[in-house]
């Protein structure tokens, strides 16, 4: 065999099980999408629009529609925020599939970005196809609420905390070599 032919399969052994994280992690992304839509789907359906299923004393099932952001950011803009929320989601998932991509073996980066991934992504599916988010979890406590959210919002959430915290865990390793190697 070539010393050529042998030098590009070795490399295509070593670069498997990077292909196999960064696949894996997309998987994860697409479990999310897939629990966020059919949630949408099953309130869209279940639910009449501002319809609310009591609970508990402080959670609710809702059907509300969002065509802003998060706290209904620009919700009350002419249509035009559809498709600019929409452009900066797909620009962040373009990043993240590239970061994902590039560390996948770093697995809490990586965690983060497949939550955020999904979610965005699940978010994305529904200001196409609807022109604004569905919303269905809403908790409250006596006249105060917090707005009323969707299992992509929590994931982009968990994947913005755990973002934070990896960014933390770096900086103390930073610091701990640094230290040590003084």
């Amino acid at each position: 065999m070539p010393d050529t032919q042998r030098h590009s399969q070795a490399s295509a052994h070593k670069r498997s099980p990077r292909a196999l994280q960064f696949w894996a992690w997309l998987a994860g992304a697409l479990v999310i999408i897939v629990l966020d839509q059919i949630t949408k789907v099953y309130f869209d359906q279940a639910l009449q629009y501002g319809e609310r299923w009591h609970v508990l004393p402080f959670f609710d099932f809702t059907l509300l529609y969002n065509p802003g952001a998060a706290f209904s950011f620009l919700a009350d803009g002419q249509g035009w925020q559809r498709w600019l929320f929409t452009a900066i989601a797909l620009g962040a998932i373009g990043l993240i599939v590239h970061l994902l991509r590039r560390s996948p073996e770093q697995r809490l980066f990586c965690a983060s970005l497949t939550c955020i991934l999904g979610g965005a992504i699940g978010n994305v599916i529904d200001r196409i196809q609807h022109g604004h988010v569905i919303d269905f979890l809403l908790f409250y406590w006596d006249s105060w609420y917090f707005p009323a959210f969707n299992i992509a919002d929590i994931a982009i959430t968990c994947g913005a905390i755990l973002l934070v915290l990896d960014e933390i865990l770096r900086m103390r390793r930073e610091k701990r070599k640094t230290h040590s190697t003084n």
